[in-house]
């Protein structure tokens, strides 16, 4: 009996998930009508008058049934047990079983990175799944607390659902640079793009698709090969290549014992004092490093370390001459427990001193 009644209900379930609402509204339309139409033919009803039938109507067809309105005729109560009844329950139910498989088909299709995201604006964009490299990387994105909040899309190739559903929007395609996917990702609005692929030539290709379709976002891309990171730059200048130091880092860890412990808290928004950046306003005077690292150091117990004038600091300059003079535009690199805006502090005030 069991067997029978699922293979029934199965095929109920298929049978309403082919109609359309548009069939499914013109049927409700249709039955209160005809309801209606027939308690006004019998006479005598109290319920068939314009301000009191649609309540009973919807009461009955969602089996509240609060009894405060009734068919009082034999005739009225033989149209609502054999039309009014099981119709609108019917219906009810179908409309119930609509809606349930429009919210679920809307679900699965975000957690198989087949929706599209394209008037999503100001977002990060993550080319490439790396498990747990990558989850690190949503998990320092968000523990930034400072920065705006801002939506992450996670793009992949991989015949995967979304891994992290409750923390990013997920995209998938056939490939990182595919035009469909990137477009999905809304890569053409998108703030940042951090590329990290499953090889240095998905990270390449996938930077290389972004960069055509978005030449104002920070590109960042991770290669383990040097000669990868030279080729991004001689096509797309602007971005920000990062080359394993997995080299250096156990060279200085073994040279200067703690030293990885140290370049990983930097690099950290999970634990301690951070690295973090700033630009100094266009519309200021030059101040001298000395003031600004005492202002720095006292009023947010912040420390500057670096200065540079261009955007990925390729001129950039560690612990500057006390008298080195940064001027507007420059971007300051200091650590703090938190982000500090440059509008936090007095620059006046600098200038005068």
């Amino acid at each position: 009996m069991y067997i029978i009644l699922s293979r029934i209900s199965k095929q109920i379930y298929a049978r309403i998930s082919r109609l359309s609402w548009e069939t499914v509204i013109v049927l409700t339309v249709s039955h209160f009508a005809v309801s209606w139409s027939l308690l006004i033919f019998v006479g005598g009803e109290d319920i068939a008058s314009s301000n009191i039938f649609w309540y009973f109507y919807a009461t009955t067809a969602t089996t509240v049934g609060y009894g405060d309105y009734s068919p009082v005729t034999d005739g009225g109560r033989v149209i609502a047990v054999l039309w009014i009844m099981p119709g609108g329950i019917a219906l009810f139910t179908t409309i119930i079983a609509k809606v349930v498989q429009l919210i679920s088909g809307r679900w699965r299709k975000r957690m198989q990175g087949l929706s599209s995201y394209e008037k999503l604006e100001n977002h990060i964009v993550i080319l490439g799944w790396h498990g747990s490299r990558t989850q690190r990387m949503v998990d320092h994105i968000r523990g930034d607390q400072s920065e705006h909040v801002r939506e992450i899309v996670l793009s992949s190739a991989q015949m995967i659902e979304n891994p992290m559903p409750d923390q990013v929007l997920f995209v998938r395609g056939s490939a990182l640079n595919s035009p469909d996917l990137l477009r999905r990702a809304a890569v053409t609005n998108a703030v940042y793009i951090i590329a990290l692929g499953h090889d240095d030539n998905e990270t390449l290709a996938a930077t290389l698709g972004a960069a055509a379709i978005n030449r104002d976002a920070h590109l960042v891309a991770y290669f383990d090969q040097q000669s990868f990171a030279d080729l991004l730059k001689a096509h797309c200048p602007h971005a920000e290549c990062i080359v394993s130091l997995s080299v250096e880092l156990m060279v200085r860890s073994a040279q200067d014992p703690g030293s990885s412990r140290v370049q990983r808290q930097l690099l950290s928004t999970l634990e301690g004092p951070t690295q973090f950046s700033l630009q100094v306003p266009r519309d200021i005077e030059a101040v001298s490093y000395g003031a600004l690292f005492s202002e720095m150091k006292n009023k947010y117990d912040a420390t500057l370390f670096g200065v540079a004038e261009s955007t990925l600091a390729e001129d950039l300059i560690l612990n500057a001459p006390v008298g080195h003079k940064v001027e507007p535009g420059t971007f300051l690199y200091f650590m703090a427990a938190r982000r500090i805006e440059a509008a936090e502090i007095d620059w006046l005030a600098l200038n005068a001193g």
